[in-house]
């Protein structure tokens, strides 16, 4: 799954990813494939993307990685004309069309069904809500229960400056939509951290909360009361007070490496949570940074060489 993590600074925008590739293997169990995976790509002098979740997808019946798509879409000859909303609508519909989720979807009908039927219990109704499917079963003792399930997202960031100076960070879903999540012509937004992939060991820890929290079953029950927002708007008193409009770009570097790093590390040593035991060690390997500035444009910090005893080499 991986993690992906942007803190946008006074000085500058920094993107930061770990290096952990998975796989689901023919029995549908997550399996770890590489720790030397790229997640982080510079589209052009002032855009960079990084991206998490679906590692594959097909192209004319041939498994590729997603990275190849991204060099592809880097080569086009307008590249270096688009602003950063541009790049994010771009990876947004290529993405969406490569990879052809409402297929997987529907198949994914017929496993659940299937799945259920092995077990003994009966599928009562299925519908589609969004990108995922919400279902209700009576199990062989006769209880009735709620499922939902969808398929494997691709999520990316996009951050970069646009050619009047201006800079944006754009969060893409697949299936989902484009959300704006920086833009210095807006204030109050100018600033901040935005991250994608496996971030709930970085929501605790800057948030205050995982936002599992409304599957617990008291913020169910208060939630009927005063809302799922309202709830939210209060958790956010738990936040840490960080000056992101005040720190310089060394320590957002420090930053997004120390939250990737404290992932992994979590992840290590724990398996999911309590209420959802199982969780994929997803994150880990080393961390690829880079930084976005007014003046320099693109510039990586810390990248993977391919190294063969003392011999290194830079494909970056």
């Amino acid at each position: 799954m991986s993690l992906v993590i942007n803190t946008t600074t006074p000085e500058g925008i920094v993107l930061a990813a770990d290096s952990r590739q998975t796989y689901r293997n023919l029995k549908g169990m997550a399996r770890i494939g590489s720790d030397n995976a790229s997640k982080l790509f510079q589209i052009n002098k002032r855009i960079g993307v990084g991206v998490t979740g679906l590692a594959f997808l097909s192209d004319d019946g041939v498994l590729k990685n997603i990275s190849k798509f991204i060099d592809e879409f880097r080569r086009g000859s307008k590249i270096e004309k688009m602003e950063v909303k541009d790049v994010a609508n771009e990876l947004h519909r290529l993405f969406n069309r490569k990879y052809q989720w409402e297929e997987q979807l529907e198949l994914a009908k017929t496993n659940i069904q299937n799945d259920l039927k092995a077990k003994g219990c009966e599928l009562l109704s299925i519908e589609r809500q969004n990108y995922a499917l919400k279902f209700k079963f009576k199990t062989p003792q006769g209880t009735v229960e709620d499922g939902m399930a969808g398929v494997d997202m691709i999520e990316l960031l996009v951050a970069g400056y646009n050619r009047d100076g201006s800079h944006e960070v754009y969060g893409c879903q697949i299936p989902g939509d484009v959300q704006k999540r920086r833009d210095s012509r807006q204030q109050n937004n100018e600033y901040g951290s935005s991250w994608i992939g496996q971030g709930d060991v970085v929501s605790r820890i800057v948030l205050g909360f995982d936002g599992r929290i409304m599957n617990v079953n008291f913020a169910k029950e208060t939630a009927k009361t005063i809302g799922e927002a309202q709830i939210i708007e209060q958790l956010k008193g738990l936040e840490y007070a960080i000056q992101w409009g005040t720190m310089t770009l060394q320590d957002a570097v420090d930053f997004c490496t120390l939250m990737i790093q404290t992932t992994s590390a979590m992840q290590r040593f724990s398996d999911g949570i309590n209420a959802d035991p199982g969780d994929m060690p997803g994150v880990g390997g080393p961390v690829d940074v880079a930084v976005i500035t007014e003046d320099k444009g693109f510039l990586w910090v810390s990248k993977k060489k391919l190294t063969f005893g003392e011999n290194e080499v830079d494909l970056g």
